[in-house]
C-alpha cells in the first residue's frame, strides 16, 4: 500500500467519526477521520501506509453496526470529478 488514506464503504448512517477513529485506532494512530454525511461512506488516514495495510486487512469485510465495512486505500480524484459530495 502506498498511501495511509483509507476509503471505508457501506457505513450505516448513524456511524460517527468516533465509532471509525475508536475501530481504527486499534491498528495504529488515526490521524483523521471524515465521514461523508448521508452518503454512507468515508475517509479514515493512518500515521503511515504499514498502519493502514494493517487496518484494512484486519476491517475489510468486518461488521459495524449489522454492516459488512468495505476498506480500500483511497484513490485521488480523477480529474473533472465533482469533490463537493452535495449530491
Amino acid at each position: 500500500m502506498q498511501g495511509s488514506k483509507l476509503y471505508v464503504g457501506n457505513l450505516g448512517y448513524s456511524v460517527t467519526n468516533g465509532q471509525l477513529e475508536e475501530l481504527f485506532s486499534n491498528y495504529g494512530e488515526v490521524k483523521q477521520v471524515s465521514i461523508i454525511e448521508g452518503r454512507g461512506f468515508g475517509f479514515v488516514e493512518m500515521s503511515n501506509p504499514s498502519e493502514a495495510e494493517k487496518a484494512k486487512e484486519a476491517l475489510d469485510g468486518s461488521d459495524l453496526e449489522g454492516r459488512a465495512l468495505k476498506v480500500d486505500e483511497a484513490r485521488p480524484p480523477r480529474s473533472g470529478e465533482r469533490r463537493d459530495y452535495r449530491g
